[in-house]
């Protein structure tokens, strides 16, 4: 039973800490932060399995960890409140051809990363060619060009 409690706490502390951290983390992911995402998931690892490394508590934790993923999944589905403060909500960073410089801080985006997804998407040169510029709860930015 100890498995799944320190499971269920790790499982949290980093939904939160991800989920603090900002989802330009998930869309951007640099040499920096793998070796960041490794170096969590090994020390999660030893937090969560403490002293028994036995398959079975390996096991009990991975049933555990997708039970509760699962779990969440319907939560969110059932309860959209919930999605929003889990996953978070859509973020407009450009409106009509202008910057909202409070969500590109807020975000920790610049006005490059916005001119470099309006390129690869629509091939957009300039912001006043951006009606808006979003970014997802996936981390990615869509861009909506103007007619």
């Amino acid at each position: 039973m100890d498995a799944v409690v320190r499971g269920l706490a790790i499982y949290f502390i980093l939904l939160l800490i991800i989920r603090l951290s900002g989802r330009r983390t998930l869309a951007q992911m640099t040499p920096f932060d793998l070796v960041i995402v490794l170096v969590i998931s090994e020390t999660t690892q030893q937090a969560m399995l403490g002293e028994d490394f036995s398959i079975t508590n390996a096991i009990l934790l991975i049933l555990t960890l997708f039970t509760t993923d699962i779990l969440l999944s319907y939560i969110k589905r059932w309860w959209p409140r919930a999605a929003h403060v889990i996953d978070g909500l859509p973020t407009v960073l450009v409106s009509d051809g202008v910057y909202d410089e409070a969500a590109l801080r807020g975000c920790r985006l610049d006005r490059t990363d916005i001119l470099e997804a309006a390129r690869s998407q629509e091939g957009i040169e300039s912001v006043k060619d951006i009606k808006f510029a979003i970014l997802e709860v996936s981390g990615n930015i869509s861009i909506i060009k103007k007619k």
